[in-house]
């Protein structure tokens, strides 16, 4: 080992709290990145494989009653590949242990199994046998929500009768990754179950024998999407087709895309947070070890080394703390990227989930840390091989001592004699004390980046479940409902209030953009399903005319005062346009809006309802519940406390996890931002504090100029830290927005709180290290030197 490489170890364990404090942040970075990375390619893997193997459709369309001879004419539309038609309804569920009504979605399926689209995985039993009355398969989801197995028995209103449903196998879905109804904002796993049922039983039941309300295709390679939609529609039409649609916009694989995308986000945003912070602390550390060392690399190039040999020595200091952080922050990527995998496996219902290592990931991971350490550091080590002989053998030149602006104002007199020392050295050194109190800032921001969210789900629920949606209960009917069946149920057991709604799907068109939506008709003023705006102002509903969601005027490029094409997608399928009126700045879905009387304008017809909101009393649910379970008319109810209690359990498991690594990793971040600051400065300032020492002060005077200056920058980093979080905050907010969500920038006190907490913890901790060090510094070694 050569003289450079033992000074090189010499250095590393004389400042190897610090080395580990800086591995330590950058090993963050670096885990953030292979555990999201690696996610990411399972989570991509897994999907593309079960959709290739299962043959998971690309397009889908549903009808009202078309006839199965129709499919050989969809077959024959240029670029389809396979057709499988079928009947798919949603029933009322008698769940045993269950209070309230669920909703099952029964798909058909063929009598005897083969290969076919949307293909079913079983996971347990046994497939339907032909001639058996009864018989279904049903998602996993649902019956492991409710202990399920292959034997028991569930009762469906079937087309307005009770029918005791035989559990004989329990399954999944390339349609159904994600168990979500329609509409939906989460998925309920309760009262939400999707059921198989064989043809021959379930299409009688409908009065669609020899037909269908639902198909769905395959593509040939190179087949134009757009194309063949329009041809479905155009087949579909006659027979109440309300538009076909997309892979993309179905709903399961539209939620894991989005989740996906938030994967890439947060493999990106995360790391580069983290290992721009160790880039920052590298700078420092080397910057200050080289300004330590200046008589060292004089006496250096005296012997003869050279520029690079001296640059590329410190320059192996920074890559030896990289590599450190690198081998640390992999093994703690691969467990964390695990653990991820097992949690989506229950999320997400796969068959088998593929955690894939890639070997990309481990190169990628090491070339962005080492950048990042390189690039933190190579200004401190330039100036080392820039720093001429003669000039490196002499000291730094001495701070210019003049009285601060606190002794200029005569406020001096206040201080203590510790206290104007601390403000002497701030002032004088006004750049090293920015940087020590932007590093500490950076730690305060890091903190409130990874509690935000929690702010922004409590608020989405507020805003969502008690200021917009003021419903005890949602139901939804088979059919639109005249007046007369609004008038009933307003006069169910413990209906205090009722807010019809006239759902209707249609497709808006602007320019050359399109989406298929539905338009929510409402009451004129809503009182119990409100339109609300981020800022929790409410939108009454204009006599004529739209009001959207931001996000859909976004995506078809609307704003108020444009007209909208709107294609009505069912009864006599008006087309015509209307004006945009007014948008919404709201936080879930790409929603639009018409007054009730307008729609009903619009579809030419009298007034008729697809659901009501309810206001009910809480003395009166179970009966409530007991007559919902016997109305044939009634498809679907939505408990809206089931509904939080449903999105409080997928945040938790979701969201809330990812929250406790980020706060981890931000707690790291913190410490090791706080330890350098107060090493550095121990280090700067040892001879300094020896001499006081000597002269006559006591440890607990010296040690309250070290630890004050410490706490003064803290104090400053603190609120800057507070600006810094709110603004990744906003930047995240951004990047996380998709057509489905918008996390609202929300920071509360608490989170402010925590942070600053976190931050003087780590402040506290570092200055007990550093009194410790001070009570056994070394008078006379620190003291000696040439002059």
């Amino acid at each position: 080992m050569n003289s450079l490489n033992r000074k090189l170890l010499r250095d590393l364990n004389l400042m190897r709290g610090q080395a580990m404090a800086i591995a330590l942040v950058m090993a963050c970075g670096v885990a953030t990145f292979v555990m999201s990375q690696s996610t990411l390619t399972s989570l991509k893997l897994t999907q593309e494989t079960y959709y290739e193997r299962y043959r998971f459709a690309h397009v889908f369309a549903h009808c009202k009653r078309a006839p199965n001879a129709l499919a050989g004419r969809i077959a024959a539309i240029p670029g389809v590949a396979r057709v499988q038609t079928r009947v798919a309804v949603d029933v009322t569920l008698d769940v045993p242990g269950l209070a309230e009504p669920a909703v099952g979605h029964i798909v058909s399926i063929p009598d005897r199994q083969g290969p076919g689209l949307n293909e079913l995985h079983l996971r347990k039993g046994r497939y339907i046998e032909p001639g058996r009355r009864g018989e279904v398969l049903v998602n996993e989801a649902f019956a492991d929500a409710h202990r399920f197995q292959p034997g028991d028995s569930i009762v469906a209103i079937i087309n307005g009768r009770r029918q005791e449903l035989h559990i004989v196998g329990i399954a999944l879905s390339p349609e159904h990754v994600l168990q979500i109804r329609s509409g939906e904002m989460l998925p309920d796993d309760k009262r939400f179950g999707v059921f198989w049922m064989a043809y021959t039983e379930l299409a009688p039941a409908y009065d669609m024998d020899g037909a269908f309300n639902d198909v769905t295709l395959t593509l040939m390679r190179g087949a134009s999407e757009p194309e063949v939609l329009l041809q479905l529609d155009r087949l579909t039409e006659p027979y109440g087709g309300i538009g076909a649609y997309g892979r993309a916009d179905q709903t399961s694989n539209r939620f894991l895309i989005d989740e996906i995308k938030g994967l890439r986000t947060m493999g990106t945003i995360a790391p580069s947070i983290f290992l721009s912070v160790a880039a920052f602390l590298l700078n420092v550390v080397i910057t200050r070890l080289i300004s330590t060392q200046r008589e060292q690399i004089a006496a250096l190039k005296a012997f003869g080394y050279t520029k690079a040999e001296v640059g590329w020595h410190y320059l192996k200091f920074v890559l030896l703390i990289v590599a450190v952080a690198v081998v640390l922050g992999t093994g703690v990527g691969i467990w964390l990227g695990r653990g991820m995998t097992q949690m989506y496996t229950v999320i997400y219902r796969f068959p088998i989930f593929y955690f894939r290592l890639e070997p990309s990931i481990f190169a990628l991971g090491i070339l962005i840390s080492t950048g990042a350490g390189v690039v933190g550091a190579i200004g401190a080590v330039w100036h080392a091989i820039v720093l001429p002989p003669a000039e490196a053998m002499r000291p730094e030149p001495p701070a210019n001592f003049r009285p601060t602006v606190v002794e200029r104002l005569g406020f001096q007199r206040f201080l203590t004699p510790a206290a104007r020392m601390v403000m002497r050295q701030l002032e004088r050194k006004p750049v090293k004390a920015g940087l020590s109190a932007l590093g500490i800032a950076m730690a305060g921001a890091v903190l409130v980046l990874g509690q935000f969210s929690r702010d922004a789900i409590d608020y989405l629920m507020k805003f969502q479940f008690v200021l917009a949606q003021r419903q005890d209960m949602t139901i939804s009917f088979v059919e639109t409902c005249s007046s007369q069946v609004l008038h009933e149920v307003e006069h169910l057991p413990g209906v205090m209030q009722s807010e019809p709604f006239r759902a209707v799907s249609v497709r808006l068109r602007h320019g050359h953009r399109a989406e298929r939506v539905a338009i929510m008709g409402l009451v004129a003023d809503p009182r119990v399903n409100r339109v609300l705006d981020i800022d929790e102002r409410s939108h009454p509903m204009p006599a004529d005319g739209l009001v959207l969601s931001q996000k859909l005027a976004e995506v078809l490029n609307l704003r108020v005062g444009d007209q909208a094409r709107v294609e009505v997608l069912e009864g006599e399928r008006p087309v015509l346009d209307v004006p945009v009126t007014s948008l919404v700045a709201d936080l879930a879905g790409m929603n639009a809006y018409m007054r009730l009387d307008a729609v009903h304008r619009m579809m030419g017809e009298g007034p008729s309802y697809s659901g009501a909101y309810l206001i009910v009393d809480s003395k009166h649910t179970d009966e409530l519940y007991r007559v919902l379970k016997e109305t044939p008319r009634v498809a679907g109810v939505t408990v809206q406390k089931a509904a939080m209690q449903s999105f409080r359990d997928t945040i938790r498991e979701n969201l809330m996890r990812m929250q406790l690594f980020n706060v981890i990793f931000a707690s790291i971040i913190a410490f090791g931002v706080v330890y350098n600051t107060a090493r550095i400065s121990l280090s700067e300032r040892s001879r300094e504090l020896a001499t006081l020492r000597v002269i006559g002060f006591t440890r607990g005077e010296i040690s309250a100029i070290l630890l004050g200056e410490l706490g003064v920058l803290t104090l400053i980093g603190i609120p800057l830290g507070f600006a810094f979080g709110f603004g990744m905050a906003a930047f995240m907010v951004s990047y996380m927005e998709t057509e489905m969500f918008r996390i609202p920038l929300i920071v509360s006190q608490r989170t402010f709180a925590f942070s600053a907490t976190v931050v003087l913890i780590a402040s506290l901790l570092s200055g007990l290290v550093v009194r410790r060090k001070l009570d056994h510094l070394d008078l006379v070694s620190v003291l000696k030197s040439k002059e």
